[in-house]
C-alpha cells in the first residue's frame, strides 16, 4: 500500500512557518500564537535508523489518531502533557517546546535492543519492577562536534562523578566498556539539568503504568514505550513529542500490532492493518465512573484518617450518614440508589457501637462492603460480627482505616487505570527484579 507523494492536510489552525522536520512528522509553528505549533504526521515509514523506508497511504492519519487518543487520555489522567487538540485527521495542536535531547524507554518485559544488550535474557522475560532506560538523541554519529560509534547511544549517569557513560545499545553491555566519557556540562543545555532527570523518570512510569493498565482492559500487553520531553513556554515539563504505534512494543495474542512488524519484514498491508487496529483500540481508552462509599452511622464516626489515606483521590469518596440499625428501610433506599447510580463502587463501612452493619450492606447489594470496626480498640470483641457472619454475606473485614482505603482502591483498579498507576506506582517502588543467568 504506497502513496507517491502527502497531500497537506486540511487544518482548523492557520501553518505559519515549518519550525522543524523529521522523518515521520513535520512541525509548523501556529499562524498569530508563538506558543502553540501543530504537529502532522507524515504517511512515511522508517526502521534501522532510515535504512529501511516506505510509504504507507494514511498511516499519518493513523499515528495521529493514536497520539491524540493517548495524549487525550494522559491528560484526562493528569499527567503533564503537550497537547491541547487534535487539528485535523493527519494533526494536532500542542504547546510550543523547547525539546530535550533524550529518549527515556520504559520496559516491562525484554524485547529489541534490550536482548542485543542482554543476550543472557529471553524474549520476553517479565520485569516485576519497571526498567526506566535514558538514551542521547544524536544525528549523524555526533554530539556537539564529537564522533560517535553509533547515535543515540545509552546514557548512564555516574552520580559520584557527576558524569556520563555513552553505550553502544546494540552490543552485549557484558564486557562493553563505554565509548565515551562527557561531564554534566557536555550534555546539559541548561543550569541544574540534572535536576528534572527524577521528574522525566517518574512522569515517564506514571505515563508506562496507565498505558499498560488501558492496554490490559482492551486485551492487549504493553511491553515497552519511548517516550520524550521539552519545556514549555512557561519552564513546564512536558512529555511531548508523539505516542503512537512507533512508540511501543504491544502484543495481542502472542504477536505485535506494532511498528515491529515493520522492522520484522511483514507486508505493508498487514502493517497498515496493525495500525488501523491500534487506533481504533486507542480511541476507546476511558477512565471509569467509580465511587468509595465511606458508610457510617452517625456524625461521631470521623472521616479523616480515611480521606488523608486517599491523598489526591479524594474526590472519589462520597460519606453517607445513616444508621442500619435505628433507620433500616432509609439505609436500604440510599443503599440501592447508589448502587444504581455508579454500579463501579465500594463501600467502605464505618461503624461505631455495633459492626453489623457491614454485614447487613454486604448482603443486600453486589457492591463489594469493607467493614472497619470502628470501636476494635475499645471493644476487641466487637471485631467477630463483622468476621463470624452467616452464608452469602462476603463482607471484609480490615482494622487500619488506611488499609482498608487501599484495598477498595485495589479492587477499582482493575478496571481503572489511574488508580492502577496510583496503587502500582508505590508498590513498584519496593519491588526488585531478580535476575537469573
Amino acid at each position: 500500500m504506497h502513496a507517491e507523494t502527502e497531500q497537506r492536510p486540511s487544518m482548523e489552525h492557520a501553518l505559519g512557518a515549518l519550525v522543524a522536520e523529521g522523518k515521520t512528522k513535520q512541525i509548523y509553528q501556529v499562524a498569530g500564537d508563538s506558543d502553540l505549533v501543530t504537529v502532522v504526521s507524515k504517511d512515511d515509514i522508517t526502521a534501522g535508523d532510515g535504512a529501511k523506508h516506505d510509504i504507507i497511504a494514511d498511516k499519518g492519519k493513523l499515528a495521529n489518531s493514536t497520539t491524540c487518543n493517548v495524549f487525550r487520555f494522559l491528560k484526562t489522567c493528569g499527567l503533564p502533557v503537550a497537547f491541547e487538540e487534535q487539528d485535523s485527521t493527519s494533526s494536532f495542536i500542542a504547546p510550543k517546546c523547547l525539546m530535550l535531547p533524550y529518549e527515556v524507554v520504559v520496559r516491562r518485559e525484554a524485547h529489541g535492543s534490550f536482548l542485543k544488550r542482554n543476550p543472557h535474557f529471553s524474549r520476553g522475560q517479565l520485569f516485576p519492577q519497571l526498567i526506566v532506560e535514558f538514551f542521547l538523541k544524536t544525528k549523524n554519529k555526533n554530539w556537539k562536534g564529537k564522533s560517535l560509534i553509533c547515535d543515540d547511544p545509552l546514557l548512564i549517569y555516574q552520580e559520584e562523578a557527576s558524569q556520563f557513560q555513552l553505550f553502544n545499545p546494540a552490543k552485549p553491555m557484558h564486557g562493553q566498556e563505554s565509548f565515551l566519557i562527557l561531564s554534566e556540562s557536555e550534555v546539559f543545555g541548561y543550569d541544574e539539568e540534572w535536576k528534572i532527570f527524577p521528574d522525566m523518570r517518574r512522569i515517564a512510569l506514571r505515563a508506562f503504568l496507565l498505558l499498560e493498565k488501558a492496554w490490559q482492559l482492551e486485551g492487549g500487553t504493553l511491553v515497552d514505550m519511548k517516550v520524550e520531553f521539552g519545556f514549555d513556554c512557561r519552564g513546564n515539563l512536558l512529555l511531548a513529542d508523539v505516542i503512537d504505534n512507533d512508540s511501543w512494543r504491544v502484543v495481542e495474542s502472542g504477536s505485535y500490532i506494532d511498528k515491529q512488524v515493520y522492522r520484522d519484514g511483514g507486508s505493508l498491508d498487514d502493517v497498515a492493518a496493525k495500525y488501523r487496529l491500534v487506533a481504533e483500540i486507542t480511541n476507546r481508552f476511558r477512565l471509569p465512573r467509580q465511587r468509595i462509599i465511606l458508610w457510617r452511622g452517625s456524625e461521631k464516626d470521623k472521616t479523616d484518617a480515611f480521606f488523608e489515606s486517599l491523598g489526591d483521590l479524594k474526590s472519589l469518596m462520597t460519606v453517607v450518614t445513616c444508621s442500619l440499625h435505628k433507620e433500616p428501610m432509609k439505609a436500604a433506599g440510599i443503599l440501592h440508589r447508589m448502587s444504581q447510580e455508579v454500579p463501579d463502587s465500594v463501600i467502605i463501612a464505618y461503624i461505631g457501637r455495633s459492626n453489623g452493619a457491614g454485614p447487613s450492606l454486604s448482603a443486600m447489594s453486589t457492591v463489594p462492603v469493607i467493614t472497619v470496626p470502628a470501636s476494635i480498640n475499645e471493644f476487641p470483641d466487637d471485631v467477630w460480627s463483622s468476621l463470624r457472619v452467616p452464608s452469602n454475606v462476603p463482607v471484609m473485614t480490615v482494622l487500619e482505616p488506611s488499609n482498608a482505603v487501599l484495598a477498595a482502591l485495589q479492587i477499582l483498579s482493575a478496571r481503572n487505570p489511574r488508580l492502577y498507576a496510583h496503587v502500582r506506582e508505590e508498590i513498584e517502588n519496593r519491588t526488585m527484579n531478580i535476575i537469573q543467568i
